[in-house]
């Protein structure tokens, strides 16, 4: 089973699925396993978000309490990019930005005044744009939208849990999820009940401490009981992806989360696509569908 990310809100489950299967038929066949064949199905989601108010998606109407969320996401993905961006004039600009945002601070009146400082300096940084979104309208206000979402509003989160939930069976062998979507299934395999062999997260922020793992479900954040295994993969570039070592965040029987891998995506470090047709992804996909 796949689970998708942030930003999907435009697409069509019926494409987005085709896209996201037949990147992973790409990336079996890069690891030895072309003649392999499964059946996968995408949880979707996105439909389940409502859109920000206000003129061109901007975010007027959220409560003090997703605003807040919302400013310590953007101020994360600056300190990201000023200790982890490829290019060296990205993170001289992203640490501008954060001096002038301490600066702004002082004299804030609440998060959202932060908010319009926050989304401009983003889009001046150019290593943004290499995730496979349009910097302004969609990666940082929509899809980060739906990450507050998720942490803030109680029935978006129980609904997104439970359409991902619903959709692994019995026979489920394997559950991919991409950015946000490990989030949600990490959440939702708590609730499973029952023995799952493999779990590959894609580009995953839940090893992000300032604005996601706290948040997580359950606390204190552990591995899901019945995992067997958990593959942990990102590209070096992707700023969404938290790099510490998930094993220690994640305490659970020995062995089961494994060392992360690092890939290279190419100009979209954070693309589901990118991640999917890699060798490293359909390498332990084949190796649990082999068992079969």
């Amino acid at each position: 089973m796949l689970v998708h990310g942030i930003g999907q809100e435009d697409r069509d489950q019926a494409e987005l699925e085709t896209a996201m299967v037949g990147a992973l038929a790409e990336g079996l066949a890069a690891a030895g396993h072309p003649q392999l064949t499964t059946t996968a199905r995408l949880a979707y989601y996105a439909d389940l978000f409502s859109r920000p108010g206000g003129q061109g998606g901007e975010i007027t109407t959220g409560t003090p309490e997703q605003e807040e969320l919302f400013e310590r996401l953007l101020l994360d993905l600056l300190r990201q990019a000023a200790e982890r961006g490829p290019e060296p004039a990205d993170r001289r600009q992203a640490e501008r930005a954060l001096r002038q945002a301490d600066g702004e601070h002082a004299g804030a009146q609440g998060p959202r005044a932060l908010i319009r400082p926050l989304l401009n300096a983003i889009t001046r940084v150019s290593t943004f744009g290499r995730h496979g979104f349009s910097v302004a309208e969609r990666y940082v206000r929509m899809p980060l939208w739906q990450v507050t979402q998720y942490f803030t509003d109680e029935r978006i989160r129980t609904a997104v849990r439970e359409r991902v939930a619903g959709l692994i069976g019995p026979d489920t062998r394997v559950v991919i999820a991409h950015s946000l979507g490990t989030v949600v299934a990490y959440e939702a395999l708590h609730q499973l009940g029952r023995p799952l062999p493999l779990l590959i997260t894609l580009g995953s922020p839940l090893g992000l401490r300032t604005v996601i793992y706290e948040r997580l479900r359950p606390q204190p954040a552990r591995v899901p009981p019945g995992l067997a295994r958990w593959v942990n993969i990102l590209d070096p570039d992707d700023l969404i992806a938290a790099r510490p070592d998930l094993a220690r965040l994640f305490p659970g029987a020995a062995g089961v989360v494994e060392p992360h891998v690092l890939v290279d995506n190419g100009p979209e470090p954070h693309a589901a696509g990118a991640y999917l047709r890699q060798a490293a992804t359909g390498r332990p996909v084949g190796q649990v569908l082999r068992q079969l």
